[in-house]
């Protein structure tokens, strides 16, 4: 069979959406199956969490109940009571296409709705198998909880309105948004409902469980027509955001801007492969990285600020940033591929802590949420920085970094940015997984200082700082864990967020020699990697590795640590292989936007970015036999026998050996040519000299 090019196949019929839409707990993707646009403002999909409402316009991939506004549900026939919650209608029961930015379903009760977006709105076909069809627009409804809704009947083909409300994860998520609604032809009757009360006729409603509705004559057309526009800015917004979308398209054309648009952006990485199913896979991760973080400001630039005033902007305004989650993988690809948008993006963050005080961990709309640990976004942005997204205020971003860094209690919006910093900055301790976090986050302020701003001072301070993983040490059982105030050690098994001390333990990658030379060498650092990879399944409370989660996601590739780097090859084919599948259950654990879909990207081209605020890559074995990313200012080759041949004895770049598994981002952001050389035994192995070094 000869090997498939992707420059013959439509590359967004390739993705296959259902992959990690089902599962339970931390075995969930929690992806959603919708219509999507390369980090567009609509994400047009049944809820994860409330399928059965209909096909909202904005959803998270997380593992809490979000978002869900403005669900649309097509209906057959007149409505003759209340929908109240929308929630007695059963779901879509038969998925007819899933791919990117195109979704197909049909109802119990026959009716079928198609689904596609652009930019800023979302695009339905309904097709009714009655002479009368009825489209419900929940105003007052979302995934969670409502506390103010309007909705106004325009016209006989329009609507708008706003919501008020929602949580996450428990944290309120009190953010206000807008829309306008245009039908492509009048309905016979409309009205709306609050609660129990259904009113034909009647123009607006008002607050929770309300809504509005447009029934049609399907008698001899079947088909009806929709388009919705959101803004977190006003009404007035909305309809400009729904006037930039062509009315005078067709269903169909809307749909091919938006395959042109996917195909345009999953082209960015070709890769080859006679395994089909393979390709799937690869494709849809790729999907799921660039999704999210989503534009939230409108056509005109117009945005609302983390202080709840608008403010209007020459470069799109992005949110949804899980950035605990995407600090690890999935910020680095942006940047490589897009590093305009990354720019964006970073620019937003920044935007958002002068609004708000400081620097959010989990952004959502304008809502700073608190959720997850430690001060992620600096290493967010310095990780843009350091793979080409350069284009945002350094000077400003490095001000709310060491801010955050410094001064205790300050906080975001509600949110402390640094619980226990006082505690952190005099006696260098901090509960263990959290100060792992801290740790981290300086080491990447120190390389941005040094980099972006050229303060070596500040560098040095900060990178100092991060050795105090140092003080979580304890010689007598050679692991990490948290101490009390006056030193005693704690209990092994405190103070981890998510993970066990034998996940934790290797969260020092910028230091990773002094941590291998600490425990007494490579080959006892050998010896605890294979203990922890036994299995690749663990829970919160497991201690072996969990390929679902983050604190330990960079963890095979530091066996080229070792005097055996083959077995980061192996381990990372092996977590292919085993965790991941084409099947609705086949992601390993929660995609927390995009974050385990990049991890999946970088593992199958052989490069992981592992340390923070390093633009470099730690090597591996290649899951495609070729595999080639456009980059900005160049094409990168990268050629290998895939999972045939997971040996390395030789790596080349450009004909030159390299002297080690580390490869800059430097060397490669021009494009050329990187070659492995493997084999199907593990004799002659690649011996790396010298070893990666740390990097500060």
């Amino acid at each position: 069979m000869q090997p498939i090019s992707v420059f013959s196949k439509n590359l967004a019929e390739l993705v296959d959406t259902q992959i990690g839409t089902k599962g339970n707990g931390l075995g969930c993707g929690f992806n959603h199956i919708g219509a999507t646009y390369p980090f567009g403002m609509i994400q047009f999909t049944p809820s994860f969490f409330s399928p059965h409402k209909g096909f909202v316009v904005n959803q998270l991939t997380g593992g809490c109940p979000n978002m869900g506004n403005f669900p649309v549900l097509p209906v057959s026939g007149e409505l003759s009571k209340s929908p109240q919650e929308m929630n007695d209608f059963p779901a879509y029961d038969q998925i007819i296409n899933s791919s990117a930015g195109y979704l197909a379903v049909k109802m119990p009760d026959m009716t079928r709705a198609d689904l596609t977006v652009n930019k800023r709105s979302g695009i339905a076909r309904f097709s009714f198998p009655d002479r009368k069809g009825t489209v419900l627009i929940g105003s007052g409804i979302n995934s969670t909880f409502i506390t103010n809704a309007h909705i106004e009947i325009t016209s006989a083909t329009s609507c708008e309105g706003f919501a008020i409300g929602g949580e996450f994860c428990g944290t309120p998520t009190n953010y206000k948004i807008y829309f306008a609604v245009e039908f492509d032809r009048p309905a016979t009757q409309t009205g709306v409902w609050t609660g129990n009360a259904l009113l034909p006729n009647v123009e607006n409603a008002f607050g929770p469980s309300s809504g509005g509705f447009f029934t049609f004559d399907t008698d001899q057309n079947s088909q009806v027509n929709y388009r919705i526009a959101i803004s977190y800015v006003s009404v007035e917004n909305a309809r400009k955001n729904l006037a930039a979308s062509d009315r005078r398209q067709n269903f169909e054309s809307y749909l091919t801007d938006c395959q042109t648009e996917w195909n345009r952006s999953l082209a960015k990485i070709s890769v080859k492969s006679d395994d089909s199913d393979r390709l799937v896979q690869f494709y849809t991760h790729l999907y799921h990285s660039l999704i999210y973080p989503n534009i939230v400001s409108d056509v005109n630039g117009d945005y609302m600020g983390a202080n709840f005033k608008p403010y209007n902007s020459d470069r799109d305004t992005y949110s949804s940033f899980s950035v605990w989650d995407t600090y690890h993988t999935q910020g680095q690809l942006i940047a490589m591929l897009y590093p305009r948008e990354s720019s964006d993006m970073m620019q937003s963050l920044i935007n958002f802590a002068e609004q708000s005080g400081g620097y959010g961990r989990w952004i959502l709309a304008n809502i700073e949420t608190g959720i997850m640990q430690g001060d992620p976004t600096p290493i967010l942005i310095a990780n843009s920085y350091a793979f080409g997204g350069q284009d945002f205020d350094h000077q400003t971003a490095f001000k709310h970094m060491k801010r955050g860094a410094t001064i205790p209690l300050l906080r975001s919006q509600n949110q402390e940015i640094r619980p226990h910093l006082t505690e952190y900055i005099n006696h260098g301790l901090a509960p263990a997984s959290l100060m792992l976090e801290y740790t981290s986050t300086d080491y990447a302020i120190g390389l941005f200082a040094r980099h972006a701003l050229k303060n070596e001072p500040e560098a040095e301070f900060f990178i100092n700082r991060s050795k105090l993983w140092k003080n979580l040490y304890n010689p007598a059982n050679k692991w990490l864990h948290s101490r009390e105030a006056n030193g005693n050690w704690k209990n092994i098994r405190h103070d981890w967020r998510e993970a066990t001390h034998k996940n934790y333990f290797w969260m020092v990658p910028y230091d990773i020699c002094t941590l291998i030379d600490t425990i007494g060498g490579k080959e006892f650092a050998e010896e605890r990697l294979d203990s922890l990879f036994q299995r690749l399944d663990a829970g919160y409370e497991d201690d072996w590795f969990a390929a679902g989660n983050e604190p330990n996601l960079q963890v095979p590739w530091i066996y080229n640590w070792t005097d055996n780097p083959y077995k980061t090859s192996l381990t990372t084919h092996r977590i292919l292989n085993e965790m991941y599948n084409s099947t609705p259950s086949g992601i390993p654990g929660n995609d927390d936007l995009g974050t385990l879909g990049a991890w999946y990207v970088f593992a199958s081209i052989g490069l992981y970015p592992m340390i923070p605020g390093e633009g470099g890559f730690s090597l591996s074995v290649p899951q495609f036999d070729d595999v080639k990313i456009s980059f900005p200012n160049g094409v990168l080759q990268i050629t290998s026998k895939g999972m045939k041949e997971p040996y390395i004895k030789n790596v080349k770049f450009n004909n030159h050996s390299l002297p080690s598994s580390w490869l800059t981002w430097d060397q490669i952001s021009q494009g050329g040519v990187i070659k492995f050389v493997t084999g199907k035994s593990n004799k002659q192995i690649w011996k790396v000299s010298p070893l990666p070094s740390d990097l500060n």
